[in-house]
């Protein structure tokens, strides 16, 4: 994996190729190009010619690719496709739900992001999170709603969203696995209501989030990177560290252990952010 900041994550239409070498100029850390819910059920394959082209074309690219869910018809065929082809390093496979069904994904030998998006995926978390070959878990709020009978942007709907946000973030770190992915903000032009989505995944323990419009990377990585603030608090407690030996106090406040960590974990984030997005390794 590369060191990069992950933050920001675009979608891209495989049916689209012309906006995949646009997405991979735009300050996305990462350019997923989607053979699932952005392409309908007849351009499938089509869809996969598209990619098999520009990756012809592109042979330097580096794209993580959302294959189609285990139980569709299409999985398979996708898998042979990302399989055979160097460019993609990551697969994102979504409604994970069952390591079984899994295994076919994670015989191809890329690392995978299992995005949790159903109920049956909230209660396998701790089999597909101990999986091997899964390396981070993202959220898929949006169809979480549609299948729990959820009232979109209802104080009943965030809590119960919250509490599937809990879960991918403590399954992830008891399996030593990366920071998970927020969903995807449905809003394109309300960047502020992006904003703050983004803010509370960080608050909550998220890694990055992932984008459906180019629109979004700003807010998503800003709110994913550490603040002039917290730089600068870091750098104090950091030098403090240097200076004493056990605990000791930073702007009025005890400084011990943990907090040293917190403190080397924004300053490595901030520089992450200013290597750039790809590519990945």
């Amino acid at each position: 994996m590369s060191p990069h900041a992950l933050r920001s994550l675009l979608f891209v239409p495989a049916t689209r190729p012309d906006r995949i070498a646009k997405a991979l100029a735009s300050p996305a850390d990462v350019v997923i190009v989607d053979l699932e819910d952005a392409v309908a059920d007849g351009d499938k394959a089509a869809a996969r010619e598209a990619l098999a082209a520009f990756l012809a074309d592109n042979p330097q690219a580096s794209l993580v690719v959302r294959v189609n869910a285990p139980a569709s018809p299409h999985h398979a065929l996708d898998l042979a496709l990302c399989a055979r082809e160097r460019a993609v390093t990551h697969l994102l496979v979504p409604k994970a739900e069952a390591v079984p069904a899994l295994e076919q994904a994670a015989a191809c030998g890329k690392p995978l992001w299992l995005q949790i998006e159903t109920a049956p995926g909230l209660l396998a978390l701790p089999g597909l999170a101990g999986m091997t070959g899964v390396e981070r878990l993202s959220f898929g709020a949006l169809d979480l709603i549609s299948e729990l009978g959820l009232t979109p942007e209802t104080p009943g709907a965030r809590q119960m969203l919250d509490q599937g946000r809990y879960q991918l973030v403590v399954h992830s770190r008891a399996a030593g696995l990366a920071a998970p992915f927020e969903s995807p903000y449905p809003a394109i032009d309300d960047t502020d209501a992006v904003a703050r989505a983004a803010v509370h995944a960080k608050e909550m323990g998220f890694a990055g989030m992932l984008c459906i419009h180019p629109r979004q990377l700003s807010a998503v990585n800003r709110a994913f990177s550490p603040s002039e603030a917290d730089v600068a608090w870091a750098r104090q407690v950091i030098d403090g560290a240097d200076r004493e030996a056990g605990a000791f106090s930073v702007a009025g406040q005890m400084v011990d252990a943990p907090v040293v960590s917190r403190a080397r974990g924004i300053l490595a984030k901030h520089e992450a952010s200013h290597h750039g997005g790809q590519p990945l390794s």
